[in-house]
């Protein structure tokens, strides 16, 4: 019986080893990075065939017409199929080599789009020199639709995969896993922040802090304290993790930092180091080695010359050409708020502005006459006070066609004038009130180096739903960090608001 036993022992030993050696010997999972830059590359094949034998087809038929090179022999000529084959081909070596489909920068930020813009710039650039070098006959008409279409579809597939990508990565999927390690402050800070916006791509999975007891959870978190920070390379296999971020802490040296990138395995484990800095923009930092150290270099934001200027003619050009454009609809608005109750069209509301000037801003009334003297006892009756941000819930001072104006933030519109006449501007700090200001400490103060905005980071980041330091941690990130492109961004993230708008809308 015993050596039964030891038989079927035996037997289900070999059993396990054989299915050990059955997993090792098992091709290793495709990382997702790859998985997904696999798909952007079938993508681009695809969008860049149908825009360059689009374009083709739709300028010459299909090969109807020839390109000819002067030669020193003789004259030889090509068709434009080939053309467009060499075109699509390049295309997609450019979009390699300026790594726009590297993990760095898909999924997030601008860097992706401006990484194809460089790139496919680049290449019509090329195209012009080899065509006036070896004078190669290229249809005008066919070259300069082919290369800002397939700018426009490329920006366009990649946007639609990211709406993709950031879904997945909200479910908990395609992202990186990280294990934070540093000072319990920095940490907690880190990690809240991430959490709060799972689009960026990583996945806090386990933190390793001096002080918090070994096994609780980061406060306000759902994540464990899996050691100290001394223990980070020998519980990192246990996590799962395949990033380690490294914040602030006095444990955690040079020398500390490179024996913990040492334990790392390249090209699988990889080191992130985050400094102290927060809310500052990437295109404001540059990281430049000196001596063997990496200094971060920021720039310090500028509201003078060009800048103003660059801002303001976006301004007036933006909001002209949408006044012009708008105009029948603030035509049929007005008349809506007029024939639906008593009172004027535009209500007059005193906000604070650059520099701390006051201003008239305007909007379609969407309350009723005096309402603002209602104020004091719909609070007082719904036990709040007239703190920043309030709303009063359910108001009964609002207008039937006031709720759909402020649900959609057609009420707004008014503050296209605002803008043209150098008040306001398109995108900026949310306009506030004389005693919501007056409130303000010295970083909220930096609100008012800008043109308070129809719209801003406020208004697309939460709306009602968020909270003062909310709203004012938005604001002073884009007062720091203010873009004409992230005022473009901006302004997309808005009409898609206007149109589509979620419940903190109200």
């Amino acid at each position: 019986m015993v050596v039964v036993r030891g038989r079927r022992a035996c037997v289900h030993r070999r059993r396990c080893d054989v299915v050990t050696v059955a997993d090792r010997s098992a091709p290793p999972q495709v990382p997702w990075a790859t998985q997904y830059a696999r798909r952007l590359v079938i993508t681009d094949v695809l969008v860049l065939i149908w825009v360059a034998f689009g374009v083709q087809i739709a300028w010459f038929g299909i090969d109807s017409a020839r390109v000819s090179v002067d030669g020193s022999v003789a004259d030889l000529a090509i068709g434009y199929t080939t053309v467009s084959v060499t075109i699509i081909a390049a295309w997609l070596v450019v979009l390699a080599l300026y790594d726009t489909r590297d993990t760095r920068y898909v999924g997030t930020g601008s860097a992706e789009y401006r990484r194809i813009i460089d790139a496919s710039i680049r290449l019509f650039a090329f195209v012009a020199i080899v065509a006036y070098a070896f004078k190669i006959d290229l249809a005008r008409g066919y070259i300069f639709i082919a290369f800002p279409l397939g700018i426009l579809v490329l920006l366009l597939s990649r946007w639609m995969w990211r709406q993709w990508l950031n879904a997945k990565r909200h479910s908990g999927e395609y992202s990186a896993r990280m294990l934070l390690v540093g000072s319990d402050g920095s940490v907690e800070h880190l990690a809240r922040e991430l959490t709060r916006h799972p689009e960026e791509g990583y996945r806090v999975v386990a933190a390793c802090v001096p002080r918090a007891p070994i096994g609780s959870m980061l406060p306000g978190t759902a994540i464990p304290v899996v050691g100290r920070i001394s223990d980070a390379l020998r519980v990192l296999p246990g996590t799962g993790a395949d990033t380690v971020a490294v914040t602030s802490s006095d444990e955690l040296g040079a020398q500390a930092v490179r024996q913990l990138s040492w334990g790392l395995e390249g090209g699988r484990q990889h080191l992130v180091v985050a400094p102290s800095l927060t809310e500052i923009n990437g295109p404001r930092i540059h990281t430049r080695p000196v001596a063997g150290l990496p200094l971060i270099h920021v720039e310090m934001p500028r509201y003078e010359g060009s800048t103003l200027f660059t801002k303001r003619a976006f301004d007036i050009i933006g909001s002209a050409v949408l006044i012009i454009g708008l105009s029948p609809l603030l035509v049929v608005l007005a008349l809506a708020v007029r024939l639906t109750s008593s009172g004027p069209v535009l209500y007059r509301q005193e906000r604070i502005g650059l520099n701390g000037v006051p201003f008239d801003m305007l909007k379609f009334r969407s309350m009723r006459v005096n309402a603002d003297d209602e104020l004091a006892a719909l609070l007082a009756a719904q036990g709040r006070s007239d703190a920043p941000l309030f709303k009063v819930e359910n108001d009964p001072r609002v207008t039937s066609i006031g709720r759909f104006l402020r649900k959609h933030s057609l009420d707004e519109f008014p503050q296209l004038f605002n803008v043209f006449f150098g008040s306001m501007s398109l995108v900026g700090p949310r306009p506030q009130r004389e005693g919501e200001v007056a409130l303000y400490d010295d970083a909220a103060r930096r609100r008012l180096l800008l043109k308070p905005g129809m719209s801003g980071l406020w208004q697309v980041g939460g709306r009602s739903s968020l909270g003062w330091e909310d709203a004012i941690r938005l604001d002073l990130y884009y007062v720091e960090n203010w873009s004409l492109f992230g005022d473009i961004v901006i302004l997309w993230k808005t009409v898609r608001a206007v149109l589509a708008p979620g419940e903190e809308a109200h």
